[in-house]
């Protein structure tokens, strides 16, 4: 809600000297010789009133610079700035890790469309619900003063906990087992020293490798007390990923989901990132098919049994983005919040499953 700005004014029109004394059009003059003891009387009260109306006038006047004044006292998020990155924190020997890990190149996006059998599929529930879980107890860990790098320590706790990997863990040199973004970062934000503050938001994103299957979903949660326009954000946010999976199904075609998340973002005069898409996982972190939040006339239709995730970025202002020097962490190029939500879906004859759900 914008700030109430008060006019000095009756029933709309500007106080001047013509307008406050009761409507009269042209000042009163008033001799003391003349005034009876009537008329005196009279005129006393005419003083106390007009003393009113000024006094109301100074008091309203008063008011608008107080309420200008908060305006420009509003705290403005100061700019995300990096923390400090602790050491990447060890693995115990038997959990079995993903094949690029000890690898310092990003594995290239296959081009195998990851479609599985029942075994396969009961595989991805597991590893699905328990990237879940995951998220939903790091999400209980989010308040002021906390820090990043303490969520990343929980998660990796619980994923080994589990007998899983985090699948970011050594992805293309990242250097931490979780994704935490923060206010105006759009995704791949690292965990670090920074303290979380009253009304920032978070997206973290979970992704476990467990039996040979990866399971990635993300959420973005609130620190303390957020702003309506925060709130707004992340509620739409939320909605386009639940449109998007709505229209999938066998047969369907991918360039649906753009269109209807789209759609949905612009009733509310949100934009959808363009940069970053959802995309194929299963026994392969990453794959086709490619997944586009905009709109788009790439060709494909969904098959039964495939699995693929669902991620968009909406902001408040630009979509345009800066990468920070780590190659990692991308933010809105004019510092302007960014809401993401992410499910990994199985396509069903009828529908999707969400696998990222207990």
């Amino acid at each position: 809600m914008a700030s109430l700005q008060l006019s000095s004014s009756l029933h709309g029109e500007p106080l001047s000297k013509s307008t406050m004394f009761m409507g009269m059009r042209a000042p009163l003059t008033f001799s003391p010789h003349t005034l009876s003891g009537k008329h005196l009387h009279s005129r006393n009260q005419f003083v106390v009133f007009s003393k009113k109306l000024r006094g109301l006038e100074e008091a309203m006047r008063i008011r608008r610079e107080r309420e200008l004044t908060s305006v420009t006292k509003v705290k403005r998020r100061p700019p995300l700035r990096r923390g400090k990155v602790s050491p990447r924190l060890p693995m115990p020997d038997h959990i079995p890790k993903p094949p690029y890990v000890g690898s310092n190149l990003l594995p290239e996006i296959s081009s195998e469309y990851q479609i599985h059998d029942s075994e396969g599929i009961a595989r991805m529930r597991a590893a699905c619900e328990l990237a879940a879980r995951v998220l939903d107890n790091a999400g209980k860990l989010v308040r002021p003063s906390v820090t990043t790098d303490e969520i990343d320590k929980a998660v990796h706790q619980m994923i080994i906990d589990a007998g899983a990997y985090p699948s970011p863990l050594g992805y293309g040199r990242f250097p931490k087992s979780v994704c935490t973004s923060v206010n105006e970062c759009m995704c791949h934000g690292i965990p670090d020293s920074r303290q979380l503050q009253d009304g920032d938001i978070i997206n973290i994103d979970v992704t476990v490798y467990l039996n040979g299957y990866h399971g990635d979903t993300s959420k973005t949660f609130f620190c303390g007390d957020v702003s309506d326009e925060m709130k707004r954000l992340v509620k739409v946010t939320e909605e386009c990923l639940e449109r998007g999976i709505a229209i999938c199904k066998d047969g369907a075609q991918f360039k649906k989901i753009g269109k209807r998340i789209s759609e949905h973002a612009e009733k509310y005069g949100y934009d959808v990132v363009e940069r970053f898409v959802g995309h194929g996982v299963g026994t392969v972190f990453h794959s086709e098919p490619i997944i586009y939040h905009h709109r788009n006339d790439e060709a494909g239709f969904m098959v039964e049994g495939q699995t693929f995730t669902i991620e968009p970025i909406l902001t408040l202002g630009s979509i345009d983005c800066i990468t920070w020097p780590d190659n990692w962490t991308t933010v809105t190029a004019d510092g302007s919040a960014a809401a993401q939500f992410e499910h990994s879906i199985l396509i069903t004859r009828t529908g999707a499953e969400i696998l990222t759900t207990y």
